[in-house]
This record gives structure tokens, sequence and C-alpha cells, in this order.
């Protein structure tokens, strides 16, 4: 996990049609950008899809890449979220190892971390984590011992608080 310092979390706004998502990704590749975290849906308009990028590094690195998108012409809006109160969320599910010795222990941290149990097997059970990304990774170093067998994350999905909604950030 990076220092928050260098830590971007961009919103994207783009047309929802195919080849829009390689675009992008394409063009962060092009110049050597590591993408940490991608989640891509549909907005309130069927039309828009919100990306929601995190990337590392500093500031002439958040600078090129706003520079970058705003020149895709499928690119809507590109806000960018560090100077601005918002939500961050990512959801994990996660299949750990288990049997009736350890389930009721695994059963109690779950508890602690308002996980939620979605699937139940002799051998594994699937934990569903939602939160930022600190506490989804402070829950996966308490079930190491219990052994992950598979996990899928989403990646981070970010929205402004309260009523404002972020507008083109200057160049």
């Amino acid at each position: 996990m990076s220092s928050t310092d260098d830590r971007h979390t961009i919103s994207c706004l783009v047309e929802n049609k195919a080849g829009v998502l390689a675009r992008v990704a394409g063009l962060f590749s092009a110049r050597g950008f590591n993408i940490d975290s991608l989640a891509v849906g549909t907005t309130e308009n069927s039309e828009i899809s919100r990306m929601t990028i995190v990337v590392c590094g500093g500031e002439e690195v958040l600078d090129q890449v706003r520079k970058q998108l705003d020149k895709l012409i499928d690119v809507v809006k590109v806000s960018d979220y560090r100077d601005v109160s918002h939500v961050e969320r990512d959801l994990a599910l996660i299949k750990v190892k288990t049997d009736k010795k350890n389930r009721s222990e695994l059963m109690q941290i779950c508890d602690i971390f308002r996980t939620k149990i979605i699937d139940v097997s002799p051998q594994s059970v699937i934990v569903e984590a939602t939160g930022d990304e600190g506490k989804i990774e402070a829950f996966l170093e308490l079930l190491e011992p219990f052994g992950v067998l598979e996990m899928s994350r989403t990646g981070v999905v970010a929205i402004a608080r309260g009523e404002k909604i972020l507008s083109v950030r200057e160049s």
C-alpha cells in the first residue's frame, strides 16, 4: 500500500461505448504509469460510465495523467479527489480455509470487521468485506493464519460527499 501523499484517486466520466476502457488503459501503459486500482461502471445516465482510477506518483504524474485523459475524445470529465471530501470503498470476496475447530474464531473476526459470510462449505467459507482499502488490508492480515484460498476485489470506487458534483479540474 502506498503513502497517501503520492496516492491519487481520479474520477473519469467517459462515454459508455466499446473500446473506451482499452484506450484509457493504453494511455497509462504507453506512458509507464501503473494503475493501482481501476473500477468502471455506469452512472445515473446510462450513456456515461464512471472510471475510478487510483495511481501513485508525485504531482507531476497526476498532472500528466490529467492532461492525457483530457485529450481523449470519449472522456467527458476528469476530477481529482485529492482535496475534496469524499467516500472511498472497496469490495472483496475472500474464500478462506476453515474447519469445525476454527470456524467460530473466523466468525468472531468477521463480526468485528462487520463483514458477511455469504457461503459456507465443509472446508471453506466465502466472506464479503466492504470498506476502505486499509480496512480490507487489516482484515486480510487476520485471515492469513486460516489460509486465504482465493480472492476477488473490485478496486476502489469513490464519490464526493454532500451535494458537490466535481467539475473538470483546470490544467
